[in-house]
């Protein structure tokens, strides 16, 4: 037998191998943005699915960057963040929230918001520890929760404006009830949790000794009422991490830059899962993100009005194709109702649209324990350039309703 055939064999012998992964993470398959990403590029389909801007960040972050890089800043950093980025955190933490934390202790710079949960999930969450989630969610926290063999409890939050069942959460915490897990603003439904959900679910988690983490990242993507943060609520900050990252306010999601910010007695947990995940977080990038949270409120005035804009192209586009819409307070996603096209759930309407039709959006049932709660809803992002967002508008209002038509 030649070499060459050898090879082929060898080849062919590995790919017959049954894919290995253990126990706690063989039901997670290739995450849903990746597929969704790869039938875009086969079938040269417009993305409104995967959360990440087709635009570019501020000039003068990225500056930062290369200043920093210039300056040999590229060594590793001290694990839990360079003092410059953990102070500019704080102060923006304080200027949002009124909060005055320590940098040094309960400042934690994680490889991304998605880093940030999942060291909050693997430092403070045991084996068997029930956790509470709000469904839809995104994908990682179940995956997370999953890794560190947490017991996973799930409220849906059902259209058309996706509030707490509060009855359902009172009679779901109990005194076994380790945490519960807050993404405000919501991805992917667009809902901001309001006071009186926050009020609500603060007074239980005191009530029951609940630790409480949230996922923040969307906080300066509040259209229509302002971002609430549960650390700012009397006496939560001592049982609340609060998660948030770089990406979503300036553009860079590929830079990868988040944090936790904790009391001491959490924050710990936080940072020992942190040191064996990442360790440490890109360095240049740091001194960058630092640059990035001072910018003046000027800043965030001008993203919010940008978005509001782009939001409304989506919106009003979608109406006219003749989906449901449902609000999206913040965030850049919004959530329809896709089956007014007759498509039998919402992985096929997927499909169909971006073979069809030339459009990606996310199908919403791989947000929930029971994917039959999310099979008649799916998901767009308006973070991309208007030029975009109207291509992929007209695309559904000439191929889409075609095709329905036929």
């Amino acid at each position: 037998m030649s070499t060459v055939s050898s090879q082929k064999e060898a080849v062919l012998t590995q790919d017959l191998q049954p894919l290995q992964v253990a126990k706690r993470l063989e039901k997670f398959k290739t995450t849903i943005f990746t597929q969704m990403s790869m039938l875009a590029i086969k079938h040269g389909a417009i993305n409104l699915g995967q959360g990440f801007p087709n635009f570019d960040g501020p000039e003068f972050v990225k500056e930062a960057a290369i200043e920093a890089i210039k300056s040999g800043k590229n060594q590793y950093a001290r694990g839990y963040g360079v003092p410059d980025l953990n102070s500019a955190i704080v102060a923006r933490f304080q200027k949002d929230t009124g909060l005055v934390v320590d940098p040094e202790k309960e400042v934690t710079v994680t490889s991304g918001c998605t880093e940030a949960i999942a060291a909050t999930m693997l430092g403070l969450i045991n084996p068997g520890d029930e956790v509470i989630l709000f469904a839809p969610f995104y994908d990682s926290y179940e995956a997370t929760l999953s890794m560190a063999g947490a017991n996973v409890k799930c409220i849906t939050l059902r259209p058309p404006d996706f509030s707490v069942p509060l009855d359902e959460l009172k009679s779901t915490i109990s005194k076994n009830t380790r945490a519960i897990l807050i993404n405000t603003p919501h991805n992917p439904t667009g809902k901001m949790f309001t006071r009186e959900e926050l009020n609500t679910i603060a007074s239980l988690c005191i009530e029951n000794d609940v630790l409480v983490f949230t996922d923040e990242v969307y906080d300066k993507l509040a259209f229509e009422m302002d971002h609430i943060s549960m650390a700012s609520l009397p006496g939560m900050y001592s049982r609340t991490v609060t998660m948030n990252s770089l990406g979503k306010t300036f553009s860079l999601t590929g830079w990868k830059i988040g944090w936790a910010i904790a009391p001491p007695h959490l924050t710990w947990g936080v940072r020992q899962a942190h040191s064996f995940l990442t360790f440490a977080t890109s360095t240049p990038m740091q001194y960058a993100a630092a640059v990035a949270l001072r910018a003046p409120e000027s800043y965030y005035e001008e993203l919010k009005r940008d978005y509001s804009a782009k939001k409304a192209i989506l919106v009003d586009g979608l109406k006219a194709v003749g989906f449901k819409v449902y609000p999206s307070s913040g965030t850049y996603f919004v959530v329809v109702d896709h089956t007014p096209f007759g498509l039998e759930n919402d992985v096929a309407f997927c499909e169909y649209l971006i073979k069809e039709v030339g459009v990606v959006a996310i199908p919403t049932s791989v947000f929930y324990l029971n994917p039959e709660e999310g099979k008649n809803l799916v998901r767009f992002t308006f973070c991309k350039d208007e030029g975009t967002l109207r291509s992929a508008v007209e695309r559904m209002k000439e191929k889409l309703l075609r095709g329905v038509d036929k």
